[in-house]
């Protein structure tokens, strides 16, 4: 990895900024889809690189293997999230905060994914590297939402409970959206799942039993 890896959690600044991002975002989802269509075993760092138009060594620039640009789809998600929380009015609500910061990055998932695509990323997303991946890199991530959280909260991410339960519960929901959509049948889109997940984690996970009657 060199010092020009750029970070992904903000919004990029100027031109070259934007280019170093759409690079990023190019090599990741050129690792998804040759994965997902090829098999993890399959996919090597040149393949990556020249789907995405590239040079190998471009590829090192950004990332260290396939599996970390592959998780890098979601972990980059969690760390915008985490910067358009920093952006939102002061005086907002936590919870109608965390809720616009997180679907800034879903608008585009209002659509029925491809049963066929779905059915691919389950089978990818078994594969044990992928996982441990994608453990790694989600603490990395969940710490920037911590910490972003705390500053909205007037909290400390490194000695309170409270912006790290949060960051977790945050990440948990939009996963558990996630594990629907990926198994839905038929289909059905992504954003309103991690809407409702999220709004079910801010009223509290009520209990859908409650109030039902007896049969």
């Amino acid at each position: 990895m060199t010092s020009d890896k750029p970070g992904p959690g903000g919004a990029p600044g100027g031109l070259r900024e934007r280019k170093k991002l759409a690079t990023r975002q190019a090599l990741s989802w050129a690792a998804l889809r040759l994965a997902q269509e090829h098999g993890l075993e399959n996919v090597r760092i040149d393949d990556i690189a020249a789907e995405a138009g590239v040079s190998p060594r471009t590829f090192n620039n950004y990332f260290s293997s396939k599996y970390e640009a592959i998780v890098s789809r979601s972990t980059d998600r969690i760390r915008r999230a985490a910067g358009a929380l920093r952006a939102r009015p002061a005086d907002e609500p936590l919870w109608e905060a965390l809720e616009q910061a997180v679907l800034a990055d879903f608008e585009e998932a209002d659509r029925s994914p491809d049963p066929a695509w779905t059915a691919g990323v389950r089978l990818l997303l078994a594969e044990p590297a992928l996982q441990a991946e994608m453990v790694k890199a989600g603490a990395a991530a969940g710490g920037d939402f911590a910490a972003a959280v705390a500053a909205r909260t007037g909290t400390d991410a490194g000695a309170d409970l409270y912006p790290g339960l949060v960051a977790a519960a945050v990440q948990a929901a939009q996963q558990a959206a996630a594990d629907r959509w990926l198994r839905a049948d038929p289909p059905v889109p992504l954003l309103p799942l991690v809407r409702e997940a999220l709004r079910l984690l801010a009223a509290g996970l009520p209990d859908p039993s409650a109030g039902r009657t007896a049969g």
